[in-house]
Formats: C-alpha cells, structure tokens, sequence
C-alpha cells in the first residue's frame, strides 16, 4: 500500500464524509454526476414514445352546420356529424414499433456507455492525484535529506573546504523546492477536477487517496478482444442503431402504398316544411365512409427509401469503424500494461535497492572526504528518479487495467447492466 499523507485542512465536507478509494469516488461519481442522470432520462423518455410509436392516429370528429340547409325529402339537413379513423398500411405500425424500440434499446446502451465513461474519466484523474500525492511524499523526503545534507557541508566550507560545493548544495535544494511547489499546483488542479466529477462543492479539499496496489497486474487475456466486440457499451449502442435503421428501411418501403380510412356520418335531419309530410320525415340518416390515400408521387417515395437505404448503409459503417477502433485501443492498453508491468518489475527487483545503496555509499564517502558533494547529489537525484518512475509505473498499470476493463463494459464500481 502507498504512503498517506494527511492534509491539515479542507472546506466543504469533513474527510470521513468524502471517498478514498477507488471504488468510493466511482459511486460517488455514478450517483451525483448529472451526465449519466440526463442520458438516464433520455432513454425513460425513448421507452415511452415505444406505445405512441404503435398506436394508430387519433380519430377525427367533426361537425358541420348546415348555414344554407340543404332540403331533402324527409326534411332539410341541419348538422353533420363526421368520425373518420385513419389506418396505416399493413406492417407500418409494426415497422414504427421496431425503429422506436431500437432506438429505445440505443439509448439505454448510451447511458451504460455515459457511466462507463464517467468511471474512466474518475479512475484516471484519481490515479493521476494518487501519483501526484506521492510525487508531492518523494520529492519533500528529498528535498528535506538534502537540507539536513546542509549543515554538514557548511561545518566543511568553514574548515576550508570549497565553497562552490555549498553553492551546488543550495541550488539542488532550491530546484527540489520549485518541483515541490509545482507538483502541489498540479494537485490543485487534479483535485478541481474530481471535485467537478464527483459534483461536489469547488471549494472541497479531497483527502489524500488510498491505493492499494492489486496483487496481479498481469496482462489482460487475448480474449478480451472478443468481451469487447460483445460486451461494449459504445458498440452494443450502434447495433440497436443499425437495427433501428434497417427497420426505418423497410418504414420507407412501406409509404409507396397507401394509407386506409374508414368513418362514420351522421346527419341530423329537421322537420320538413310541407303540407304533406312522408312517414320517415325528421328521420336522421347515417353512412358509412371508406377512402384510401393515392401514392401520387413516386419520385419523393424513392427518395425516401434512398435516404433510409444511405442512412442504414452509414450507421454500419459507424458500427465497423468504431469496432476497429476498440480493438486497436485494446491492443494499445495490452501493450502499455506490458510495458508497466516491466517496468514494475525492473525498478522494485533490482534498481531501487541499488539507489539506496548508491545514497548511502555516497554520503559515507563525502563525510569521509572521499567524494564530493556532486556525487552525494547525483545519487540523491538518481534515487528520487528511480522512485517517480516506480510509483509512475504503479499508476500506468492500473490505468490501463481500467483502461481493458471500461473497453469491456466492465468498471470498479460499476453493476450490472
């Protein structure tokens, strides 16, 4: 486990109520961060236009009141009452229903692939402010050994040893304390950053994070390729694309045909004005209607299914370039996790305890008159080097095991779809 440093101050929550860990900041994020609420919300809407989009129009009712009534044998024609229902062709409501559904199903993929993001972007910045904490640890240890370095070169310079040595002593500390101040700078930064993921208050202080390293970094399977191609979020959300734009493919083969209505009529007869009235005066009568549309224009339905045809042939296209386009990230995740597991194993095996060795070697010898100051100070740069790149390597392997397990749809913290 790395080193924790406690800060002495923060604003806006107490540390016992803010996260540490990794799995900690990604529920966070996931429950407070509005991005995947909103696309939560666009999909609840997209389930709901599922019924509308399958339902036929609404019926229309009208009336009309005769201003110049029209006389008839019965009596003259005051009111006419008008239903009429419009009716699809066959098979468009279901092609509606499909296009609405897969559309409904691209959204919800859309909103795991938001949370998959969302854990990403909140894993990388937390491992970037797990690095820059203990960048901040090293490179104060450093800077403080070389300040007790101090004394004993000026007791040195006193008995006559050669100035310049104090010179470079000061100028080495003086460089640890910039790099000191910038790494801190670098933290604000990064701590805005969660802060703003985690939709917490601007003015927090975040703690310092816990990390624990896992106990296998072992380079993801060959087989991860194919639990991308299954399990992505991104690509699952341009197949319901895809199935969306084969069924608004066949919507449009369907308009060349016509649309159905049926009604009903309704007409209110009055008393006739006639000496002589037939037995069925003041009757009111009522009719039937049947009517179809005429595809007249054959010319704007070819374009539609053109379109449809263009539109479908463009989200496969999407769909095979961002499939491509996973894998190669993959392959780079694979390749980086190689690299920082061997670097993991070079720096913690072999060249961190030769450092230390190198350091302690090195003041003996200088206390001893032996060696000069620059070699103390080489050493002391060469170890704080080592250790950066150490800790740097600790960080880039767990990245890109988050970098795999998010290509995956998979994440810490993260539930099941």
């Amino acid at each position: 486990m790395l080193p924790i440093v406690l800060l002495a101050c923060w604003s806006g929550a107490s540390f016992a109520e803010l996260p540490v860990r990794i799995e900690d900041y990604v529920r966070r994020a996931l429950a407070s961060n509005p991005g995947p609420a909103a696309a939560e919300q666009r999909y609840m809407a997209a389930r709901a236009m599922i019924p509308r989009a399958a339902s036929l129009p609404d019926p229309m009712l009208q009336a009309t009141y005769m201003v110049e009534e029209v006389q008839t044998r019965t009596g003259p024609q005051e009111t006419l009452l008008s239903l009429n229902q419009k009716i699809p062709w066959f098979g468009t409501l279901g092609r509606r229903e499909d296009a609405a559904a897969a559309d409904a199903e691209a959204l919800r993929f859309a909103y795991r692939y938001r949370q998959i993001d969302l854990i990403r972007q909140t894993s990388m910045a937390f491992y970037e402010y797990a690095w820059l904490e203990d960048a901040i640890r090293l490179t104060d240890e450093n800077a403080g050994l070389l300040q007790k370095l101090e004394p004993v070169v000026e007791e040195k310079v006193r008995t006559g040893a050669d100035l310049n040595a104090l010179l470079r002593l000061k100028v080495e500390i003086g460089s640890a304390l910039d790099r000191l101040q910038s790494l801190r700078q670098q933290k604000l930064t990064q701590n805005a950053r969660l802060v703003e993921l985690l939709a917490l208050p601007p003015d927090t202080r975040l703690p310092p994070p816990l990390l624990d390293p896992p106990e296998s970094l072992r380079v993801a399977d060959e087989a991860m390729g194919e639990a991308v191609i299954e399990e992505n979020p991104e690509l699952q959300m341009l197949r319901r694309s895809v199935t969306g734009a084969e069924a608004r493919r066949r919507l449009a083969g369907l308009e060349r045909y016509p649309d159905l209505q049926v009604g009903a009529n309704y007409i209110l007869i009055g008393e006739p004005d006639t000496a002589v009235k037939p037995p069925d005066a003041g009757q009111d009568a009522w009719g039937i209607t049947v009517g179809i549309s005429i595809p007249l224009w054959f010319g704007r339905n070819r374009a539609a299914v053109a379109e449809a045809i263009a539109r479908e042939e463009a989200t496969g296209f999407d769909y095979r370039s961002r499939r491509n386009a996973l894998l190669s990230d993959l392959a780079a995740a694979r390749n980086a996790l190689a690299d920082a597991v061997r670097r993991l194993n070079v720096y913690g095996n072999d060249l961190l305890g030769l450092a230390d060795q190198a350091v302690a070697n090195s003041r003996s010898a200088y206390e001893g008159g032996k060696a000069g100051i620059l070699d103390v100070i080489d050493s002391e740069r060469t170890r704080l080097d080592l250790q950066l790149q150490y800790r740097r390597a600790v960080i880039d392997a767990m990245r890109q095991r988050v970098i795999i397990e998010t290509l995956s749809g998979r994440g810490p913290g993260l539930e099941e779809p």
